[in-house]
């Protein structure tokens, strides 16, 4: 088991009075899993995914990656971890618009402290499998949007991390090419046995991954 969830409440104080995000999340994610999070919106999906990221702390609860709640370590280890461990994959890909594919990709490895050759050979490596290797010096605004959410996830790929969190990462897509990126997911997480968990909308997404769950009000209330 890779992932387990207990108790997770994430509570939010805003001028507007108190906001229950989620209340008492209970989840376990095997490895190499591949899990869709669906429900409206607000219903807390990408605050659990922020938090499953580190991205957030909770408010109350355990997040468990293999025995290790990770929340009971400090800022720079979570951080280490978080680099290390977990690739993320959002709607709009944030990719740094100065810098080449290739350099965008390597940059978690430079991150880590890698040698730049190094990080190099591992970012070609990941291009490649994604399909960009003719596209490596092309900086974001001259590939497509279906390239540079490749590029989005061969950078969240490229140190083989365990999990894989990625909100709606086929929203902005048409749909050849959002099919075309659920795809390549599922490849690497063939390939590389990564757990992914989805955050989406769509349900043809959500029934093509190994299980769903439905959040609504903060609260599990379907899974299969």
């Amino acid at each position: 088991m890779v992932i387990r969830i207990e108790g997770l409440w994430k509570v939010f104080e805003t001028a507007g009075g108190r906001v229950e995000a989620l209340k008492g999340i209970d989840l376990n994610i095997s490895h190499g899993e591949t899990l869709a999070v669906v429900g409206v919106s607000g219903s807390g999906k990408s605050t659990l995914l922020h938090i499953l990221g580190t991205l957030e702390h909770p408010t109350q609860g355990e997040v468990c990656y293999d025995s290790n709640n990770i929340f009971s370590q400090n800022d720079r280890e979570i951080a280490a971890f978080r680099n290390s461990e977990i690739g993320f994959v959002f709607q709009f890909h944030y990719l740094l618009p100065e810098f080449s594919a290739l350099e965008n990709v390597m940059m978690p490895c430079l991150i880590k402290g890698l040698d730049s050759v190094v990080a190099r050979e591992m970012a070609l490596e990941i291009l490649g499998k994604v399909g960009l290797e003719k596209r490596l010096e092309h900086r974001p605004g001259e590939l497509s949007g279906g390239e540079q959410q490749r590029v989005a996830i061969a950078r969240a790929v490229v140190l083989k991390p365990k999990v894989i969190l990625a909100d709606e990462p086929t929203g902005n897509l048409d749909r050849d090419t959002g099919e075309s990126i659920l795809d390549l997911f599922l490849m690497l997480n063939d390939e590389y046995g990564i757990t992914s968990v989805l955050v989406t909308h769509n349900m043809e997404i959500a029934n093509r991954l190994n299980r769903r769950i439905r959040l609504t009000d903060g609260k599990i209330v379907d899974a299969n």
